[in-house]
């Protein structure tokens, strides 16, 4: 016959198994931008702002970029994006960029070719901290 030891560390080990079947798993979300559009010019200047205020950003999501035509995508200061100036750089001509959102806060990616941010080329990413749950510490009873 099992001992009182034996019975808590059962029970425990049972708490244990139970508590990670209520928690569930997170997996990292893959988003298109501008959907089937992909990254162009827009139909209109709020498209793609619109686009992502549409969306919850969460920390290891991946956001792909599907260029198509002669444009480009460049991760710019708040300044740049806010002013569509000072834009140089970026990866350009039927591509796909992907990018790994691996910090909370704000993220602003703009088109660089002549006045295709002005255009609305242009959106930010606002990326939520993590949401999980805090980790339990559990020590072994002895």
């Amino acid at each position: 016959m099992g001992s009182c030891r034996d019975t808590n560390m059962i029970a425990c080990l049972s708490f244990v198994v139970v508590l990670l079947g209520l928690m569930k798993g997170e997996t990292a979300a893959e988003y298109l931008v501008g959907n089937s559009l992909g990254w162009t010019l827009p139909p209109n200047t709020t498209f793609y702002s619109d686009w992502a205020a549409s969306k919850t950003f969460q920390l290891a999501n991946v956001v792909t970029f599907k260029v198509t035509g002669n444009h480009t995508v460049y991760e710019a200061t708040k300044g740049q994006y806010d002013n569509c100036s000072d834009l140089i750089g970026g990866i350009s001509d039927e591509i796909q960029e992907i990018v790994t959102l691996d910090s909370a806060g704000s993220r602003y990616f703009v088109c660089t070719v002549g006045e295709n941010c002005k255009q609305g080329m242009k959106m930010t990413i606002t990326v939520e901290s993590s949401t999980s749950a805090p980790m339990l510490l559990l020590r072994p009873y002895y």
